[in-house]
């Protein structure tokens, strides 16, 4: 969780960190619908024209997710993507929500998926 998050509002941040280019990749942040969980939008630290980005209701999650579009590379570094939301008041755990991101590299197919600690009870 960003430590920007408070009350009303949050904001989940995934980093992505690749060795080698990346000539395919899709990045999905899903957030459990703990109640009045909402999109407020979202960001990543590459170019915003290089993706196609979609926010959806699916299965009890809001679901940001991120497409490397066909032609455009994501080169070797480390990388923000950032899905921002309202919530009901109070902490939010983000114990239920996760992430996955789907590559394809030089090297072959890659991928990574996880979730976030749940809240320790400070904000």
């Amino acid at each position: 969780m960003d430590p920007h998050s408070h009350d009303f509002w949050a904001q989940s941040n995934i980093t992505l960190k690749t060795g080698e280019p990346l000539t395919a990749l899709t990045v999905e942040l899903a957030v459990a619908q703990t109640g009045g969980v909402a999109s407020t939008g979202a960001w990543r630290s590459l170019p915003e024209d290089d993706f196609t980005f979609t926010v959806e209701e699916r299965d009890g999650f809001l679901v940001h997710r991120w497409t490397l579009k066909q032609g455009r590379t994501v080169p070797a570094g480390e990388w923000m993507f950032a899905g921002q939301y309202d919530h009901e008041r109070g902490d939010r755990d983000a114990g239920g929500d996760r992430y996955s991101a789907t590559a394809t590299a030089g090297s072959g197919r890659l991928s990574v998926q996880g979730g976030f600690a749940p809240r320790d009870g400070g904000s």
